[in-house]
């Protein structure tokens, strides 16, 4: 066997090349010893690769691979460097490119206040992976960034600044507070972008965009104009959510439903003209000076007596009457219902249908006003207890149970909701959805998964129309202009008011100080249905190169949550502004949870930093600890034990690549061990892997798709192949059987890139010498070769001989260094004749031999054949009779049992045919291991 011997040092260019100042090769052609490293050696891998020196064909010294890799794998070694390296060489960067074809996503636009959190991280990680597989598939592709401006959180950061500083809103005039509130965005937003450079996302940031920036700023502009002139958008009174804090609507997206417990309070309403009193129950008792009628179930018995006479509201004594309507339940509460239309939604759709009183007796800061008579001033939480008190004073309270209440709260101020009924700006929906409805049904965008369809069909089936204005300074303020009568003007800028005023109206003498526009602005999310669109400055110029190439986007991936409010808002526009679908598939998240299955929130304090997760696992360990176990849909219980699995994974693949790059390399024509087989079987295995990962990916099932990569790696390569072909310690390894394992890894870095973006880089980098601005993420993605079935059946057959052999020696206590002779009873030795050198390396076998009749020694089965492993001398035979005895004995009662529920008629004809057939299979195979167990016996007692 040659040998060889090495020494001296490796001395580094500043490009982190080497050269080698003095080597000795011992060549097996001459015997003898040389220096000739300068004139054999053709290339270098650079930095800390394992050094791979490449020898003229005629030396059969052939290859040296010196070990020079880190021991443990670091990732803030790598990562900075990587990111950097990518962002230096423009490798996200996208332009139009008519010769590929084009892969657009659009980042579901995070908040401009935001930090990153861990529904970003799951949320940006699966972007990631798609996008970097494009680029990897020679897709133009292109990710977009982007941050949304946030009226209500931006403007509440600024509020409180500006507090800080001891100046109030209402001091300053919007000029002024619009340039407080430009410097914050330029000081703080934007963080979160920056922040994802962590993760790894390889977004075009020269595209980054901002819904405030002048160009989207007028596409919202534009929209509204244009929809206001076909019909779509209105103006009137409806009831919104009124968030008394920020003294503005908020969209039903930003109402969190907690769950608090309240006072259910009981209260006798008198009867006008009578003794007898009606008992309602309340949460809220410092609304009934708003309530304009009691209500009952037509066909409640109880009260068809009182039907159309009028009541007393407790301690004002204002009339108002009892009604009829099937809304009621009669066995929920008392089966009376205080009806306050000016307070409650429903009870406002009751009282539009009985054309009832509506008195709104709360203020925009959430207190009495005037209408309530009492308690005026009061804000309504003090009220409530006050108004408990006057009511038992009264005797008017009957009594008070402890209850628990949903109630709403506004997610950025986090005060009560108040439904109100306010002059609004609205979006007529009915007729813009039907495109956005039919698409979706017909699956020309198509939902992953498709179980969101139904609850995407009910939400539009039951649209109501947008409330659009939001009382806020920050945002895009509202095109529409007063004139002092109330009349009024939709128009760009008040220059074009004034002249549609007078050209329309014939109002010549107006001047633009008689224009006053509107004060608030439109919802966030007006800003944000356009999107897909704005990105590309659709709006600015329909027809120029960006749009007309990016658009329609290809994946959007984004929380159910907002698939009706931001998802199904993209989609409208898409049809009503572009003609066609804003993207052709939804990826839908889940949400994070934390183990006990609580979302993850700041006020919880269940959440974890996933900076410091990052800093901690690693950006490679955090992205797969977020998708081993996040399928579409399904929220993810998260547990940071699945970064630190994502660590370790991490780990294993280093070690992997350490134990490769350190192995000692000769010539085939040495006669060292062949691995020609196991090269076969992998390469099969490699297909049949990326085969299923292809599959996957192409049903949006991403979770799945890096669980095969997992196995593949973990499994197949690393226990499995790297123990088939890894030479004996101290020998090399044949030179063909290497650079196999070599481009394995090769394509195995590329399959886990989009997945693993730093790892899979550095190991990449480092496997061959690759050009100065080469790199991964623009390398080619492997496609699937053909995949050799019969062999990958016929190697799962000797990795479970393998086991039952390493298993017997477990269970009989037989050192794993003691080589073991093993006799096969097949009718098919070809099958087994090609694994034997494997077998013997992998088992410790000292001899193979065939029969077709009984043999000594234990036996186990692997499907029809029978495998004898001679243990004379190494078992303890007495013992072994007792173990399967017992084992015997159990297997009987086993059998038993399955007879006993086959020979049951009615379980046989109503259990499903493949229940059926398992149990059959059971007993199968309980009979022919008790021909085993007996025949070993018989062997053993002779």
């Amino acid at each position: 066997m040659p040998t060889v011997r090495k020494g001296g040092r490796i001395d580094r260019t500043p490009r982190g090349q080497a050269r080698r100042r003095h080597y000795a090769v011992y060549s097996c052609t001459t015997g003898e010893f040389s220096r000739p490293f300068p004139y054999l050696c053709t290339h270098f891998l650079n930095q800390d690769a394992g050094w791979f020196y490449r020898c003229p064909a005629s030396d059969t010294s052939s290859l040296y691979n010196q070990n020079m890799i880190s021991k443990t794998y670091n990732p803030r070694d790598i990562e900075d460097k990587w990111y950097s390296y990518w962002i230096e060489n423009r490798y996200f960067n996208s332009k139009p490119n008519p010769d590929k074809e084009p892969y657009t996503v659009v980042i579901p636009p995070p908040n401009v206040t935001g930090v990153l959190h861990m529904g970003h991280m799951l949320n940006n990680t699966i972007q990631d992976v798609l996008v970097r597989k494009a680029r990897m598939e020679g897709k133009e592709a292109c990710w977009v960034p982007g941050t949304d401006h946030a009226s209500i959180a931006t403007e509440a950061k600024v509020v409180a600044m500006l507090k800080e500083q001891g100046i109030q809103k209402s001091d300053l005039t919007r000029e002024e507070f619009y340039k407080y509130a430009w410097e914050w965005t330029d000081k703080y937003g934007g963080i979160i972008l920056q922040q994802l450079r962590k993760l790894g996302a390889s977004c075009d940031w020269d595209r980054t965009r901002f819904t405030m920036e002048p160009s989207l700023y007028d596409a919202v502009i534009d929209t509204f104009i244009d929809l206001y002139n076909k019909g779509y958008i209105y103006r009137g009174h409806r009831m919104v959510n009124w968030d008394p804090q920020a003294k503005t609507t908020v969209s039903d997206e930003e109402v969190i439903t907690k769950e608090v417990m309240t006072k259910l309070c009981y209260l006798n309403y008198p009867i006008v003209g009578s003794d007898e009193t009606i008992m309602i129950a309340t949460v809220r008792p410092e609304t009934i000076m708003a309530d304009s009628a009691i209500c009952v179930h037509p066909e409640d018995e109880r009260y068809k007596h009182l039907h159309g006479k009028k009541v007393l509201i407790p301690l004002i004594n204002r009339e108002i009457p009892i009604i009829t309507d099937e809304y009621v339940t009669m066995d929920f509460g008392t089966g009376a219902l205080k009806v306050t239309p000016a307070h409650d939604q429903n009870d406002y759709d009751l009282g539009v249908k009985h054309k009832l009183e509506i008195i709104d007796i709360l203020t925009e800061d959430g207190k009495l006003n005037e209408k309530a008579q009492l308690l005026i001033g009061e804000d309504r939480f003090v009220a409530r207890k006050k108004i408990i008190k006057l009511l038992e004073e009264s005797g008017h309270l009957v009594k008070i149970e402890d209850y628990k209440s949903n109630v709403g709260h506004s997610e950025r101020t986090n005060a009560v909701i108040e439904p109100r009924l306010s002059l609004q700006w609205f979006v007529s929906m009915k007729e813009l959805c039907k495109p956005a409805l039919e698409n979706v049904m017909n699956d020309n965008i198509q939902l992953h998964p498709a179980k969101f369809k139904n609850t995407y069909r009910i939400w539009i089936e039951n649209i109501r129309d947008w409330n659009i204005s939001r009382q806020l300074w920050w945002g895009q303020q509202i095109p529409a202009y007063y004139l002092s009568d109330g009349t009024v003007i939709v128009a760009k800028n008040k220059r074009e008011a004034l002249h549609k005023a007078q050209q329309e109206l014939q109002l010549f003498a107006l001047t633009e100080a008689d224009l006053t526009q509107d004060p608030d602005v439109v919802d966030t999310w007006f800003s944000s249905w356009l999107w897909p669109i704005s990105v590309f400055d659709g709006f600015q110029d329909p027809n120029n190169e960006d749009i007309n190439y990016y658009y329609p986007t290809n994946d959007l991936v984004t929380a159910p949550e907002i698939l009706f409010f931001w998802v199904m808002r993209m989609i409208i526009a898409g049809y009503e502004f572009r003609g066609e679908l804003p993207f052709r598939n939804v990826y839908l998240t889940g949400i994070v949870r934390d183990p006990k299955g609580r979302k993850m929130s700041k006020s919880l304090g269940n959440s974890p930093d996933p900076l410091a997760l990052i800093d901690q696992y690693g950006a490679d360990g955090v992205r797969t600890g977020m998708l081993f176990s996040s399928p579409a849909g399904n929220d993810l219980l998260f547990d940071e034990k699945l970064c630190e699995q994502g660590r370790n994974f991490c780990n294993k693949i280093w070690n992997a690549f350490r134990l490769v790059k350190g192995w000692e390399v000769y010539s085939p024509q040495s006669t060292v061990y062949s691995s020609q087989l196991s090269v076969q079987w992998f390469e099969s295995k490699l297909n049949q892997t990326l085969t299923e990962v292809l599959d996957l990916f192409g049903k949006y099932r991403l979770s799945d798709a890096l669980n095969a990569v997992y196995k593949l790696i973990w499994d197949d390569f690393c226990s499995q192949y790297l123990e088939m072909i890894k030479p004996e310690y101290g020998q090399p390894i044949d030179k063909n059987t290497f650079e196999a394992t070599i481009d394995f890894f090769e394509r195995i870095m590329a399959l886990t890139h989009p997945f693993m973006p730093f790892i899979t880089e550095e190991i990449w980098q480092d496997i061959r010498p690759r050009g100065e601005k080469e790199s991964l993420c623009v390398a080619e993605f492997p496609t699937a070769k053909a995949v050799d079935t019969a062999l990958l059946a016929n190697v799962e057959i000797f990795f479970d001989i393998v086991t039952n052999i390493r298993n017997l020696r477990s269970t009989k206590n037989i050192s794993p260094k003691t080589a073991l002779p093993i006799t096969i009873k097949t009718e098919n030795q070809a099958l087994y004749q090609p694994f034997e050198g494997l077998l013997v390396k992998l088992a410790n076998i000292s001899g193979i031999a065939y029969t077709t009749d009984q043999a000594e020694g234990m036996s186990f089965l692997v499907k029809a054949d029978e495998f004898f492993v001679n243990l004379a001398g190494e078992l303890d035979v007495a013992a072994e009779i007792e173990n399967l005895q017992k084992e015997l004995e159990y297997t009987l009662g086993f059998k038993k049992s399955v007879e006993a529920k086959l020979s049951n008629e009615r379980f046989v004809q109503n259990a499903k045919a493949d229940i059926v057939e398992k149990e059959r299979q059971k007993l199968a195979d309980a009979e022919a291991k008790i021909v085993t167990l007996r025949e070993a016996l018989t062997r053993l007692e002779a």
